[in-house]
């Protein structure tokens, strides 16, 4: 099974720049998934496909063929590091509004985001943090039975 991680980044930006980030941080080759032939693809080579949306975090990252064993928040946390800019991830509630915003300086915590389908894909807008004085983030809501609980940070050096 190929594992899949999708993520967004803050900014448009473009897809060299996305590889060459992600290539340093991972310290694997990467290619553009568009127009390969698969039979040539290096052993270890991490496929990324890059598109850009309106809306906040409007730079969207699926990368396939991930390293065996390497933790996505580690990952994107170094990822954004190297980039310099605050990316999303999707988080473990299946929440479509509930992502986990990992910093340019690595640090991560959960927020929420307003999501608006459109013909170009999901937009998000109106980031707020997960928190527990929101009263949508306390007792049985989703985000309490979250390995990132609202108010949850993760500093640099431990997702690192």
């Amino acid at each position: 099974m190929i594992e899949l991680w999708n993520w967004r980044t803050e900014g448009r930006v473009t897809a060299s720049e996305i590889r060459l980030a992600l290539a340093d941080a991972l310290d694997v080759p990467v290619l553009p998934l568009g127009g390969l032939d698969l039979a040539r693809v290096p052993s270890g080579a991490l496929l990324a496909d890059v598109w850009h949306r309106p809306g906040d975090f409007p730079t969207s990252v699926d990368c396939y063929g991930v390293p065996a064993g390497l933790p996505e928040v580690g990952a994107v946390a170094a990822f954004a590091r190297r980039l310099g800019r605050a990316c999303l991830l999707p988080d473990d509630t299946l929440d479509a509004g509930r992502h986990l915003l990992v910093a340019a300086d690595g640090t991560i915590r959960p927020v929420h985001h307003d999501v608006r389908d459109t013909d170009d894909g999901e937009i998000l807008s109106e980031q707020r943090l997960c928190t527990v004085l929101s009263p949508r983030c306390r007792g049985w809501s989703p985000c309490q039975r979250s390995r990132w609980v609202p108010d949850s940070v993760i500093p640099a050096l431990a997702a690192a």
